[in-house]
C-alpha cells in the first residue's frame, strides 16, 4: 500500500521559498504521496497556534510533515511539538551566518523585500519588452535586448522568454527561423550585430513533431520530415554564424534558460 502523508509549508510571508524547498526535496521520496497545503503571513502566535489547529485535525492520527521559513523562534516553537515532524528550513543557515558574518541576523519576515520596487520595475520592463519582441516583431529595437532566441517555430522560445523576463528581469526578443532563412542560411542584420547575446533553442524532431501536430493536425508543416529537415538546416545555420543552439527537450523552462545564459555568459538583471 502506498504510504501517504499530509505536508504544510510555513512562512511569515508569501510561503513560496518554503514551498519551493520542500516540494525539491519531498521529490527525492517517490514512493511516497504527499499533500500539501500552504500557510502563509504566520506573524502572531495568534496565526501560529489557528495553522498549527488546523493542521493537526486534518492530519488526525498521523503525523505530518511542517517546513517553516518562519523567522520567529516563538513562532516556531508552537509548531515544534511532538505530535509534528518539524523542519526549519532556514534557522541552521541563520545561525551559521551570523557565526560567519559576526553579525545577528533580523529574523524579520519579509526582510529579502527590501529592493521589491526596484526589483518589480526591471521586472515591469523586461516583460513588456519581451512580449513585445515576441515572434520577430520590432526587430529595429533588437540593439537593447539583454538577450536574443531563434529557434524554428514551436522550438519553445515564447515560454523561455517570457521567464527570462519574469525571473532573471532579462529583456529578451525572439525570432522565429523562416523557411527563407533556412533556406538561403541567412539572419536579419538586427541579430547578426548582436552576436553575443544570441543562443538558438533547439529540440527534438519528435517533440517537435508532436507541438506541431496538436496546432496544426496532418499539415506539411507538422510532418516529421519536416521537422527533422528544418531543424538539421537551423543547426548548420547556427554552426555557420557561431552561435550557441541549446537544446530543450528533455529539460525543464527553468533549466533551458538557465543554460543559456551560462552558456553567453550573462548575468540576470535580477539579483539580491
Amino acid at each position: 500500500m502506498e504510504k501517504t502523508i499530509n505536508v504544510y509549508y510555513i512562512s511569515g510571508n508569501t510561503g513560496i521559498l518554503a514551498r519551493n524547498l520542500g516540494k525539491a526535496l519531498l521529490a527525492q521520496f517517490p514512493g511516497i504521496t504527499f499533500h500539501g497545503e500552504s500557510f502563509p503571513f504566520i506573524r502572531t502566535e495568534e496565526d501560529a497556534r489557528a495553522a498549527r489547529r488546523r493542521i493537526l485535525t486534518q492530519s488526525l492520527d498521523s503525523r505530518p510533515i511542517v517546513f517553516s521559513t518562519v523567522f520567529v523562534r516563538k513562532l516556531n516553537d508552537i509548531f515544534n511539538t511532538p505530535e509534528i515532524h518539524f523542519l526549519n528550513v532556514c534557522e541552521g543557515f541563520l545561525l551559521r551566518l551570523e557565526y560567519l558574518l559576526e553579525a545577528r541576523a533580523l529574523r524579520l519576515p519579509g526582510s529579502s523585500r527590501q529592493h521589491d520596487d526596484m526589483i518589480m520595475a526591471k521586472r515591469v520592463n523586461a516583460i513588456q519588452f519581451s512580449i513585445a519582441h515576441d515572434d520577430g516583431t520590432n526587430l529595429k529595437d533588437y540593439d537593447e535586448a539583454d538577450l536574443i532566441l531563434i529557434g524554428v517555430s514551436r522550438s519553445g522560445k515564447t515560454p523561455v522568454s517570457i521567464y527570462l523576463a519574469t525571473q532573471m528581469g532579462m529583456k529578451t526578443a525572439n525570432y522565429p527561423l523562416v523557411e527563407e532563412d533556412l533556406q538561403r542560411r541567412r539572419l536579419p542584420p538586427e541579430v547578426i550585430r548582436n552576436r553575443g547575446r544570441v543562443a538558438a533553442i533547439s529540440t527534438s524532431a519528435r517533440m517537435l513533431h508532436v507541438f506541431r501536430e496538436n496546432r496544426y493536425k496532418g499539415s506539411r508543416y507538422a510532418r516529421l520530415a519536416t521537422c527533422a529537415e528544418e531543424l538539421e538546416q537551423a543547426r548548420e545555420l547556427c554552426q555557420l554564424h557561431k552561435i550557441p543552439v541549446i537544446i530543450s527537450s528533455g529539460r525543464s523552462i527553468e533549466e533551458t534558460a538557465t543554460q543559456i545564459v551560462h552558456e553567453l555568459g550573462l548575468k540576470a538583471a535580477i539579483t539580491f
